[in-house]
């Protein structure tokens, strides 16, 4: 193993014991670290450093009162209560920052005029800053709560009207409680879900 791997304490705030949080202290998420848990997430990495993740902060009463009417009875009360729930969407027109992103080629040809492997391309990476994100907020000290669950065209009317961005998930992001909290699920074992070739 590598002498540079993170201990044992990190890889269990990160993964090991990590949880999905449903309940939240009454404790706010700030601006700061919002911008903390952005700035760590965008190094990891995408296909030509497309990345097409953007993300909406929904922090205030007035931003969630916008996003309820839009997610599931079931989220309602989730999102209601995390101090901060993120919309986790997709740039469909990403390439026209690849200029910016990837300069030392014209990446942006291979995807201007070829919607499919665009819409693609963006969900695919989009996704998995999405994952980042959620590692990147647990790193920096603060639960998170991912869900499906909502009216995606409803949420891309409401934040995205007028854009190129499509929403993928939303995550409540914040200091997560055990309240309603389900004993953990079973995972598969290696040999269930890999294998070797």
């Amino acid at each position: 193993m590598s002498d540079k791997m993170i201990n044992d304490e990190a890889l269990d705030l990160i993964f090991r014991e990590a949880r999905t949080r449903n309940g939240w202290e009454e404790r706010p998420v700030s601006r700061t670290l919002m911008q903390a848990v952005y700035d760590l997430m965008k190094w990891g990495p995408t296909s030509a450093n497309s990345s097409p993740a953007r993300f909406v902060f929904v922090a205030s009463k007035e931003g969630k009162a916008r996003l309820l009417p839009h997610a599931s009875e079931g989220n309602r009360p989730k999102i209601e209560k995390a101090p901060c729930c993120v919309i986790i969407g997709h740039d469909m027109k990403f390439y026209e920052k690849l200029p910016k992103l990837f300069p030392h080629t014209d990446a942006r040809s291979w995807f201007s005029g070829n919607e499919e492997l665009a819409a693609k391309t963006a969900f695919r990476n989009g996704t998995l800053q999405g994952a980042y994100f959620m590692i990147a907020a647990r790193a920096l000290g603060l639960d998170c709560g991912p869900m499906s669950g909502f009216n995606n065209d409803g949420v891309d009317e409401e934040f995205f009207k007028g854009t190129d961005i499509k929403s993928n998930f939303i995550c409540n992001i914040g200091y997560g409680t055990d309240e309603n909290l389900f004993p953990r699920s079973p995972r598969l074992d290696f040999d269930e879900a890999a294998q070797i070739v």
